[in-house]
């Protein structure tokens, strides 16, 4: 089944929308919240629960999965979605930020990137075509351009550079690409120069894609910069095609994004979080190691219906945390994950009842935000 993206509704006071992305592997209801599956699995969860928790789509990383266990092997175990028993829709991303994150062990040329492998140091040169080949051999719904992520801070020059190189890169993947069941989707780049990321806008969205994202936020700069790009070039991409903000981010950064008519987002926050011990609730964050939850019966969120606030008191979450046991990773994952797929749908419900507007303003007044 070819991808297909449906508008459903638009707030009649902000440019957030109501959408549908149909995939070969079921349907996408936006805005959407992806949790980061980046090795082939969410960490510390089961299909099974990320399922529970309410997650339509998650998402792989072309790179780790190039890396290991290898995109032929996956593709000969009947691809991605089997290898990793998740039947919904997956997005892979293209690996470049991973890339760009390798530093000193990267060379970026205008015909791909040489890296050495952060697992065993061994030599890899990805161009955007075998970009488009790894993502193709995984089978994901939804798949990547190369690009390259400018970093922060980076001089007008370099990010002009940089941005002429992904719009390279994007023509290479439109070409390379062979799966019409599979999206590809653009990637705006520009760091923080709001008219070269027009730039990039103009030279991406004429090739054509099924979605764009916009790339190279948060990767360091202030977050009211992170805002005026959303602000300022959202509006900029196609109307009926889905909008993705990459690795964003906080409750806060959602509603704010969704605000400005972005459909999709991904961010490590709650899996990482869970991990540390850092809970989101509908009051507070809480720090579960602190000594006040010792002997506090209650759930973590008296509001949350996830499996872990319906069997579990904060007391026992704490003492799994302070003693090290692998389940306080499980039931804290649980949780956040939920939370975030809560907030979700509670933001599509509120888009539906045409009280957008009035939920932001509740979440953040409760929270202390802005």
């Amino acid at each position: 089944m070819p991808f297909q993206f449906d508008l459903l509704k638009k707030d009649h006071t902000t440019a957030a929308r109501l959408g549908k992305m149909t995939t070969a592997h079921g349907i996408v209801n936006t805005p959407a919240f992806m949790p980061v599956g980046t090795q082939g699995t969410v960490k510390s969860m089961l299909p099974e629960e990320i399922k529970n928790c309410g997650a339509q789509i998650i998402l792989g990383n072309t790179y780790h999965l190039y890396l290991r266990p290898g995109h032929e092997i996956i593709k000969k175990m009947g691809g991605l979605h089997k290898f990793i028993n998740w039947p919904q829709p997956i997005l892979t991303d293209s690996g470049g930020f991973q890339v760009y994150s390798l530093g000193a062990l990267r060379k970026i040329t205008a015909d791909g990137v040489m890296f050495n492998s952060h697992i065993d140091g061994s030599k890899h040169f990805l161009t955007p075509q075998k970009v488009i080949e790894i993502q193709e051999a995984l089978g994901s719904d939804i798949m990547m351009c190369l690009d390259e992520c400018t970093p922060y801070p980076a001089s007008e020059k370099e990010t002009k550079k940089s941005l002429e190189l992904t719009a390279k890169w994007a023509n290479l993947c439109k070409k390379a690409k062979k799966n019409d069941e599979q999206a590809l989707f653009g990637i705006v780049q520009g760091g923080t120069y709001l008219d070269l990321r027009k730039q990039s806008v103009e030279e991406t969205v004429p090739l054509g894609f099924d979605g764009y994202a916009l790339g190279g936020v948060s990767v360091g700069e202030p977050k009211e910069i992170m805002y005026a790009i959303a602000e300022s070039i959202t509006p900029m991409l196609p109307e009926n095609k889905p909008r993705y903000l990459m690795g964003v981010g906080t409750p806060e950064d959602i509603l704010f994004g969704v605000s400005c008519g972005i459909d999709m987002f991904d961010c490590v926050i709650p899996t990482r979080s869970a991990r540390h011990g850092l809970l989101f609730t509908n009051k507070e964050k809480i720090v579960i190691k602190n000594a006040r939850f010792r002997e506090d019966n209650a759930p973590l969120d008296e509001t949350c219906d996830c499996y872990t606030c319906k069997n579990y008191s904060r007391a026992y979450l704490r003492h799994l945390y302070i003693a090290n046991e692998i389940l306080a990773m499980v039931l804290n994952t649980i949780h956040n994950v939920r939370y975030y797929l809560r907030l979700m749908e509670q933001i599509r419900e509120a888009l539906d009842k045409n009280r957008f507007i009035e939920f932001k303003n509740e979440f953040l007044n409760k929270k202390g935000g802005t």
